[in-house]
């Protein structure tokens, strides 16, 4: 049985007034409220909306509620987020996030979301690193989860129209404004064009581009990075991207896999191949409990220095614990080893290497709204950026989720019940359909700057070969001679890319997301390399080994186009409300903290 192209099967028009790309915590949040607002919504996705990134957050959920420490307050909220961004991070997008969070933990108890409670019935809430108060609320070590089931029951009472399987290739745009997208279906490859008034896009960073990574092989691609580019966005601080300490290497299809933090928090110890417990030379008072930049950092010179393993990673070892602690307390981490590498991690030890993350940069937006600067244009969650700076507080990631999905809804249903006309331009969605087709088999234009000839490359082949030179030349550690060596091979890596062609088949059409999935990591790559080479500095996750100093002229943002390169914007004041707070110095304790 043969699979005819994609070019030869009817294309399918959808017409919604606002488009929601991405069905995570972010996309389900705004597109709820889009439909609590009565205006007409359509959540796409890649993959399986219950399976979404969303739902691997083990941690929890930030707010300055003040059940357990009355003295929290949003302000601590937002200095202790500032002084953990390395001061890198929009002093407004923090104090919206900080002050819209506790309405964010009403929303999720309004839509029955089992917060784990007090006995008096209050949400529980406990420390975690480089907090100064007990503020994020939890649900085991399944909170993720537990709020993407909690989204997707409220979506389906709204009965919110999610199709996730539609891959969006192309944004659509004519004079400045959105006016919708174009895409295919996995399955069946049929075309899709989407007349929208506004877009929402909620598709993720861009941690897959590095080797090891705690993203699965079909998310965190780059798409919104590419997407948002294409249609005239800016992309903002795409060098700062949080390392994980603990990724597991074996087997390759699963390498970055991440071994909880609670690991080291229940009192695992990192040993280097030559049995060192070598935190005491890095961090000797906190040593495992460090925080996550120092650990991985730590763990990275552990193994460029050669005192790692074979396999180029240090181990974790719990094996010291009563076996009852380790099957109570990291029951996921003591079944994954298992399941993976026959590993009886009560008997040995784990291999583990630092793992990309976590993207702290994103689609530059605007504090008021997360508005891209494109007309009807908005990005929120992993896709955006201006909240993490150069290392994202424990526990931000999920309530940034609940704040702007929220203010981005409101505000799209405002824009969009306010126009008038609406300007489709028929280039535009020619463009994006040439550029599919020639993915396919035909001649065509990428749209941009690569030819889409016909040829034998494959797109997983070299995406592999992007890993691995983002891991080599743009890893935990960079220097300029690194990253321009990076940046040849991408120029040559670059050339391949354009001769790659898709082949679908009967089990469907993966090899040409592969392909587009490609593209974004091509554009989100080089976004990466630039930037990188333009903070002379080392501040957070970005460690420049030739520039090992922080520096003040460069406490600002790299902001990044296509065609013009990097720009450097200073980072505005914080209000008096937090910035005192925030230039106050951090208990680095960790007596009853969680780590990072």
């Amino acid at each position: 049985m043969s699979i005819s192209t994609s070019s030869s099967r009817i294309e399918r028009l959808l017409a919604t007034s606002v488009l929601v790309i991405g069905t995570g915590g972010a996309g389900l949040r705004a597109s709820i409220e889009l439909a609590e607002r009565g205006v007409q919504v359509l959540a796409v996705g890649k993959r399986r909306a219950h399976d979404a990134h969303t739902t691997l957050a083990a941690g929890g959920i930030n707010a300055a509620l003040g059940t357990m420490d009355p003295e929290d307050s949003w302000q601590q909220h937002a200095a202790d987020t500032l002084r953990e961004s390395y001061f890198l991070a929009d002093p407004a997008i923090v104090e919206v996030v900080a002050r819209g969070a506790a309405q964010g933990i009403e929303d999720l108890e309004r839509w029955g979301m089992p917060f784990a409670r007090e006995e008096d019935g209050r949400i529980s809430q406990r420390f975690f690193g480089a907090h100064k108060y007990r503020r994020t609320c939890y649900a085991g070590d399944y909170t993720g989860l537990e709020i993407q089931r909690t989204l997707m029951r409220r979506a389906a009472e709204l009965q919110v129209p999610i199709v996730d399987t539609i891959y969006i290739t192309r944004l659509l745009e004519s004079d400045g404004r959105i006016f919708g997208a174009f895409g295919f279906d996995i399955v069946d490859g049929s075309p899709v064009v989407i007349h929208a008034d506004a877009v929402i896009l909620a598709a993720g960073g861009h941690t897959r581009i590095w080797r090891n990574t705690s993203s699965r092989r079909d998310e965190n691609t780059g798409d919104s990075f590419r997407l948002a580019a294409l249609a005239g966005a800016k992309i903002r601080d795409a060098e700062l991207v949080q390392f994980h300490p603990s990724g597991i290497l074996e087997p390759a299809d699963a390498a970055g896999l991440l071994v909880s933090e609670a690991a080291r928090g229940e009192g695992g110890i990192l040993r280097n191949a030559l049995g060192e417990r070598y935190m005491t030379r890095y961090d000797p008072e906190r040593m495992e409990l460090s925080t996550r930049d120092r650990v991985a950092l730590a763990s990275y010179t552990e193994i460029v220095e050669g005192r790692g393993t074979t396999n180029g990673g240090v181990y974790l070892d719990v094996s010291h614990l009563p076996r009852e602690q380790i099957l109570s307390k990291l029951p996921r981490v003591y079944r994954n080893l298992i399941d993976l590498q026959m590993l009886d991690i009560t008997e040995q030890p784990i291999e583990i290497a630092p793992t990309a993350h976590y993207s702290m940069g994103g689609v530059w937006v605007r504090p008021e709204d997360h508005g891209t600067g494109v007309e009807g244009l908005y990005a929120i969650g992993e896709a955006s950026s201006g909240l993490h700076g150069a290392n994202r507080l424990g526990g931000n990631s999920l309530i940034e989720l609940l704040v702007y999905g929220r203010i981005t809804g409101a505000d799209a249903a405002n824009y969009v019940s306010g126009l008038t006309t609406v300007h489709r331009d028929p280039a535009a969605v020619a463009a994006a359909r040439a550029e599919m087709q020639g993915l396919l088999g035909g001649e065509g234009d990428s749209g941009d700057g690569r030819s889409t000839a016909k040829s034998t490359e494959s797109p997983r082949r070299l995406q592999r070969a992007l890993r691995d030179l983002m891991t080599e030349h743009a890893g935990v550690v960079r220097d300029e001679a690194g990253l321009r060596a990076g940046l040849v091979k991408l120029d040559e890596l670059d050339e391949r890319v354009a001769r790659v062609t898709a082949h679908p088949d009967i089990a469907g059409f993966d090899d040409l997301a592969h392909a587009f999935d490609l593209y974004g990591s091509m554009l989100a790559a080089r976004a990466t390399l630039e930037s990188a080479l333009a903070r002379r500095e080392t501040r957070g996750c970005h460690n420049r080994s030739d520039f090992p100093e922080q520096e003040d002229s460069f406490r600002g943002n790299m902001v990044w186009t296509p065609g013009g390169g990097v720009a450097f914007e200073p980072v505005a004041e914080a209000p008096d409300s937090f910035r005192n707070l925030a230039a106050t110095a951090a208990d680095d304790s960790v007596v009853g903290k969680l780590v990072e």
